[in-house]
């Protein structure tokens, strides 16, 4: 895995991530990991988005939720971070440059975690997925969404080698750090998500 974990290319794909059928697919995939996710967790008061993009999961979530709520979104992309700025009109939404290996927030302050499409570009899958589970409260929910099917199982003899791409292998990362996984939810033909919950609540 490259070390800059592809941040040039998605800085790159800033401005036009959105649109295009790339941007069709994206915004499908979040609207069904936040159905997902409320099912879950009706009524966050915090919520983490790791990978967030251009922040359309965060934008898609604020208004169904209460107007106390605080809505934070990190990525190592700088151009994706100011586009996500750019576009939030809301106050509650707060977008920052950051990596899942080393979150900003205190243990235990988040409610929900989200992370479509972003796990498989992370460059330390085992330590974002404990970092998660230390900014999670107690009985918290993670939703992480990515390309995870056995038919990808043969590239983990190559370029991804040792990568989670995979529903058993990214389960068993999950139990390591701590969340409990409560389901899988399959959403197009490779990419499906999983629903955890850290132990304790």
């Amino acid at each position: 895995m490259p070390a800059d974990r592809d941040v040039g290319a998605f800085d790159d794909r800033a401005a036009s991530y959105e649109a295009g059928w790339r941007g069709r697919l994206h915004r499908d995939i979040v609207d069904r990991v936040l159905d997902i996710a409320l099912g879950l967790e009706p009524s966050p008061r915090h919520v983490l988005d790791v990978g967030c993009g251009t922040g359309y999961l965060l934008r898609a979530l604020a208004p169904r939720l209460a107007a106390d709520a605080t809505l934070d979104g990190i990525d190592p992309a700088p151009r994706m971070i100011g586009a996500a700025t750019a576009a939030a009109a809301d106050p509650r939404l707060r977008f920052g440059a950051g990596v899942a290996e080393h979150l900003p927030f205190p243990d235990g302050a988040m409610d929900l975690v989200v992370a479509t499409t972003s796990f498989d570009h992370w460059a330390d899958q085992g330590a974002g997925l404990g970092e998660v589970a230390r900014v999670l409260r107690p009985g918290g929910h993670l939703v992480l969404a990515d390309l995870l099917s056995v038919w990808l199982a043969p590239t983990l003899a190559g370029s991804r080698r040792g990568r989670a791409r995979t529903v058993r292998r990214t389960s068993a990362l999950l139990r390591r750090s701590g969340l409990r996984v409560l389901d899988r939810h399959p959403l197009f033909v490779v990419v499906q998500a999983l629903s955890a919950r850290r132990e304790g609540g």
